[in-house]
């Protein structure tokens, strides 16, 4: 019999960016090589424990659970695992490693593993061991030091590593390293260090190492490992050590000393503190009783007629049903738990969503405020969410406002203890695009050559494809890598490291809560972000390891409607319960029809919008529908949907017994609940069966479903005496229905959110775009969509102002007030103190009062700058060139009143009690400069907002667009609702231009563009591009002909020709109308009709008056007023406005 060999030092792909062996591909290997066993030693970590112990065990493989730990001083030693003990001591270690480890890095100190080394195999480490650093540096005594240390903590559960990847610094000291072993009667053990599957894959690893520590291959002093470094055979690693076999029989020795499996284990959940000694089902049934009838008292007595006692009666009747089973399946604690940390949120003012999920079906949890949505007013099934026929966790998902989620996370630490309460870890891995780029760039290939190859795999997040499958279905990708041999390298190597880990993070909002200190059950992990603990077993392994999951996700809605509450209540005095609005609000369904929905959760996307046009939702099922409908393939029931709900086509219920079911949703099954139901009324399922016809008929599985639609019609012939025929056909109609029916528990608690906000916009508008702007204050794109949609519905947005403004957006006598803090470049928090300063202190009476009030420390010349260009200033001085031009003087002048202080301030504003202590100096002359013109003045107004704000440089020119006939982007929207495609044009300001190059080589563009309706895209292709490049600059007006259609719920432009606006329209002048409140601008007016004569253009004068009056003067004769010179009389003081007819 040939001699066994066991590997105990292997790393698997969880030794991140370093390991190349995938967990499962570990266990083939194995197979492959009949080894009965293997160790995976992942460094400084257990990620993949759970996974590698089941997949072994599936396969008649011993697990062997391991780790190699850093030491301190560059050191590392291995550690295996005996029994449960030794894993629950190992978790420990390695937990401590990197909560408490070194200060800057992960590790454990030698001297503190005695605590937790019982039941442990400790290995030596290898040529990174303590052992074998200090011999290949001469310190034989330390070395020794070091092995009667481990020898003492371990006993016999210490071995020498003896490893042979011909590397000089192995066999330099491998006599002495025995010499020490045989001295101390240490025994020894040959490993192999594994980081990849064979010996082929060397180059691929070594790539893997230059994509960890970002270097190149070509590089020498860098991260190395041998050839020898792959999972050898027996056979090797028996010829290898054939000189030792003591060593190779050893590995046997110790897999057999080694017998723990880790395996799943039933949920885990806290134990509940409950009132007066209650137990947890007792605790359970007294809440849901109070809180239902709490319910009822608020929100169904008051608003439907009839006997409180027979409307309660149905209410008590579900809670009674579900309580039942709830305590059934043992789940009364996680409800509490549930309710204790949402009521908590609730009860510190922290917005919390209605539900999310399947959740939404329980009355228990509505009674429990963990959800707010009524599940007997809207069918909604608990058996949707816990199924006694399918046991499973029940899995309420939580929607808290995102910048106070972390609150109700420290609230469950705190409540119980920090030591059970962690995140989820999560593991980014290589996938098919970024690895090409990784290996192209350590291999020092060309950017644009990796780009091309990079840009013809799909890219789609929903449905990654892999580089495999995007080299099956491209023969232009398999022809790239076949003409370039550096190509076949690239893809060679990406193909191999495709799918392994490179970096761990934090699930965005998975928390788990043990009923122990977490390290008594699993390994954690820090997250160098947080310094909250982080469980080492990703989602799919901690529940498995017996750990119960909570979901704290962060939903921004929340938070506007919170803030839009807040603001109404400010602004008007109006006190709003969100909960108590009522459902039926007339406005907010007009605005839901109109497709008016921009801001609105859910509904704001343009293809939704048009499906709002089309169905024009009159009720609260209807938004409920479109919530579900709106997704790939049910989408295409909408027009159906829109047809029954206007009564151009008659329902299709498929048999008179479903009609009650169908109804709302005019015969189209759009929910999972109508399955269950219809199978539950038709063929006599119960919901808990109906529910498990549901999944098969979703995952299709055909022995499933053969198996279903037999136990279906023998139901529906029994119970209403439908034939065979008849109902195998409504079965193969409810499967088609079924593959994509949607929850509506989810979709009811999302749409409740839909129609909050739709009621806020409608009835509330100014304050709710006020609070929807502030939580997407750092994004000028959306601030930029949330403008056009105000100018759509004349709601005024007025310009940052020093005195007026806040850092946040707020309300003003009927309009938003723009945000200092929403300004590029300026710092949310710097704004802040501005305005405390102006809040604690008075309105700043000048200029000069506020350099005075200013800490420069705290206001560098770029954000002076920025607010200037942003008109922030203009109540003080409108003359923005000067200001601009004075920055320098203007801080300066704030620095020489800092340095007069008698003491300086860490605030922004530095202001004494005594404001006036600050010597006589006044505020320095500005530089006399000319006002910039009005294009200027609106780029430089454009680069500080992130859009066009005070104006439009085209808002001058929309009367001559009307009469040209050059629409604006809104026209060209709603032309679109009753038109699939139009050719038109359309002018604009060129904001971005972004060149590509297509698969076939050939290059195209996208053009950002702005008009005074707002921002939109258009494609050019090649020729276009080349015949217009010269005038494709940002900040240019162009005129574009266009072909426009909308396409996938999105409107698509092509542009054909494109020339420069002031070029295409100068001729076609036919009135110049000029707005002024001084007579300043008609000098420099004169002089340019001088010098430019006479030509096509009546010119016509209106002067404000201070009385509020207007006079209208028009010029004799037909004149020539240039681009050029109008933008210069633009800029004269006292006028106002010039515009083009």
């Amino acid at each position: 019999m040939s001699q066994q060999f066991i590997h105990l030092h292997t790393h698997s792909a969880y030794s991140l960016a370093e390991g190349a062996i995938k967990v499962k591909d570990l266990i083939k290997l194995c197979k492959r090589e009949k080894m009965p066993a293997v160790a995976v030693t992942d460094t400084n970590n257990l990620f993949g424990a759970m996974e590698f112990a089941l997949e072994a065990s599936n396969n008649g493989i011993q697990p062997i659970m391991g780790t190699q730990l850093a030491t301190g001083a560059g050191h590392q030693l291995v550690f295996l695992v005996q029994t449960e003990n030794g894993f629950r001591n190992l978790c420990k270690i390695v937990s401590s490693a990197h909560l408490d480890g070194f200060e800057d890095c992960v590790g454990v100190d030698v001297d503190a593993l005695g605590a937790h080394s019982d039941d442990l195999i400790c290995l030596s480490g290898g040529t990174k061991g303590p052992i074998n650093d200090h011999l290949l540096h001469g310190q034989h005594d330390k070395a020794e030091e070091a092995l009667l240390k481990l020898k003492n903590i371990f006993g016999d559960r210490f071995y020498i590593e003896l490893q042979r990847h011909h590397l000089d610094e192995e066999n330099r000291i491998e006599d002495a390293l025995m010499d020490l072993a045989y001295k101390h009667d240490v025994q020894m053990v040959a490993t192999n260090d594994c980081y990849f599957p064979d010996r082929a894959t060397h180059e691929a690893h070594d790539a893997l190492l230059c994509i960890s520590e970002g270097r190149y291959v070509t590089e020498e002093d860098r991260r190395k490992v041998t050839p020898e470094h792959y999972f050898k055979s027996a056979a090797e690693m028996c010829e290898l050590f054939k000189d030792v076999p003591e060593a190779i029989n050893n590995t046997v020795t110790i897999a057999k000393r080694c017998s723990y499996l880790l395996e799943p284990i039933s949920p885990l959940l806290p134990a509940f503190d409950t009132q007066g000694g209650r137990s947890e089902t007792e605790e359970l049934r007294a809440q849901s009783k109070e809180g239902l009838q709490w319910r009822l008292d608020n929100f169904v007595f008051p608003f439907k007629d009839g006997n409180p006692a027979d409307l309660a009666k149905p209410y008590f009747k579900r809670l009674d049903f579900e309580l039942n089973i709830i305590e059934q399946m043992g789940f009364p604690g996680y409800f509490l738990i549930c309710s204790d940390f949402i009521s908590w949120a609730k009860d510190h003012n922290i917005p919390v969503g209605p539900g999310r999920g399947s959740g939404a079906g329980s009355i228990v949890a509505w009674a429990l405020k963990i959800t707010d949505l009524d599940p007997l007013e809207f069918g909604l099934l608990f058996e949707r969410f816990l199924n006694p026929e399918r046991v499973s966790m029940p899995d309420f998902d939580v929607d808290f406002c995102q910048d106070r989620r972390e609150e109700v996370i420290r609230y469950v630490q705190e409540k119980y203890g920090r030591d059970r309460v962690a995140q989820i870890i999560t593991f980014g891995k290589l996938q098919a695009r970024a690895v090409v780029r990784d290996v192209g760039r350590v291999l020092q290939m060309p950017y644009g050559a990796v780009d091309r190859i990079a840009k013809m795999i799909p890219n789609n997040p929903a449905n990654p494809m892999t580089l495999e499958e995007a080299l099956e279905a491209d023969p232009d990708l398999r022809l790239m890598r076949k003409s370039d041999e550096t190509n076949d390298k690239l893809i060679t190597i990406a193909l191999q490291l495709e799918g392994l880990y490179r970096h761990a993070s934090t699930h965005a909002a998975g928390v788990v809560i043990g009923d122990r200190p977490l390290n008594e059950l699993i390994p954690l992990y820090r997250d160098p972000r947080s310094d909250m603990p982080v469980t080492q077993f990703n989602m799919k392994y901690v529940e498995q390891a017996g750990l119960v999951k909570f979901d704290f996700l962060g939903l921004k809605t929340m938070t506007v409607i919170q803030k839009a509450v807040e603001l109404v209540e400010k602004s008007k005095g109006e006190k709003i319960d969100i909960l108590k609005v009522p459902i039926n609000n007339k406005p907010a369904y007009d605005l839901i029809a109109s497709g008016n929905t921009v801001g609105v959760f859910q509904l704001e996307s343009a293809g939704m919008r048009d499906a709002l046009r089309k169905t024009k939702p009159n009720c609260f099922e209807d938004i409920i529908a479109l919530v579900s409908l709106y997704r790939p393939g049910p989408m295409d029931n909408i027009p159906l949907y829109a047809k029954r709900k206007d009564g151009i086509e008659e329902p299709d219920y498929m048999h008179p017994i479903l009609e009650p079911y169908l109804t709302e949703t005019y015969g189209i099954m759009i929910y999972q609940e109508q399955v269950m139901q219809a199978a539950q009324a038709l063929a006599g399922y119960t919901l808990g069966a109906a529910d498990l016809l549901r999944r098969a008929m979703g995952k299709k599985i055909q022995a499933e479903m053969d198996s279903q639609r037999e136990m279906f019609m023998n139901g529906a012939k029994e119970h209403h005496n439908v034939e065979k025929e008849k109902s195998s056909e409504i079965f193969d109609q409810i499967a088609k229905f079924a593959g994509y029916g949607f929850n509506k528990s989810h979709a009811a608690a999302y749409a409740l959110i839909a129609y909050w906000t739709a009621w806020l916009k409608a009835n509330h508008p100014i304050e709710f775009m006020a609070a929807s702007m502030t939580l997407d204050l750092g994004n000028t794109d959306k601030l930029a969509i949330f403008k056009q949609d105000m100018d759509k519905n004349d709601w005024e947005l007025r310009t940052p102002d020093i005195n007026k403004s806040f850092s946040d957006f707020q309300v003003e006598q009927g309009s938003v007030r723009y945000a200092l803090g929403a300004l590029k470049g300026v710092g949310e928090a710097a704004m802040s103190n501005i305005v405390s300063e102006r809040t604690q202190n008075g309105e700043f009476k000048s200029l000069d009062d506020f350099v005075t009030r200013l800490d420069p420390k705290n206001m560098n010349r770029r954000q002076f700058e920025q607010m200037v260009c942003a008109g922030v200033f203009d109540s003080m001085n409108e003359n923005r060139a000067q200001m601009s031009a004075g920055a320098e003087i203007i801080l300066r002048h704030a620095q020489s009143l800092e340095e007069e202080r008698q003491s300086g301030q860490v605030s922004l504003f530095g202001g004494s009690d005594d404001n006036d202590g600050v010597g006589g100096l006044g505020l320095p002359e500005l530089p006399q400069v000319k006002s910039w013109d009005q294009l200027e003045k609106l780029a430089k107004e454009f680069s500080a907002v992130g859009f066009y704000l005070s104006a439009h440089p085209l808002d001058g020119k929309l009367e001559q667009f009307e009469k040209l006939g050059v629409m604006t982007f809104i026209e060209l929207e709603e032309r679109l609702v009753q038109m699939s495609a139009i050719r038109t044009q359309l002018a604009g300001v060129l904001l971005k231009k972004q060149e590509k190059v297509s698969q076939k080589g050939s290059k195209y563009a996208f053009l950002q563009l702005s008009d005074p309706s707002g921002v939109y895209e258009v494609m050019i292709f090649s020729e276009t591009l080349a015949i217009s490049r010269d005038i494709l600059i940002p900040g240019e007006m162009l005129l574009l002909n266009i072909d426009a259609e909308v396409k996938e719920d999105q409107t698509r432009m092509l542009s054909h020709g494109i020339q420069l606006l002031e070029t295409a329209l100068e001729g076609k002048i036919q009135e110049i109308k000029i707005t002024m409140n001084k007579a300043n601008g008609l000098k420099k007016l004169k002089e340019f009709m001088d010098i430019e004569g006479a030509g096509r253009a009546r010119i016509s004068l209106y002067m404000q008056l201070d009385t509020g009056q207007q006079i209208h003067l028009r010029m004799p004769g037909r004149w020539s007023l240039s681009a050029q010179a109008r933008n210069i009389i633009a800029a004269e003081p006292g006028v106002i406005n010039i515009a083009e007819a």
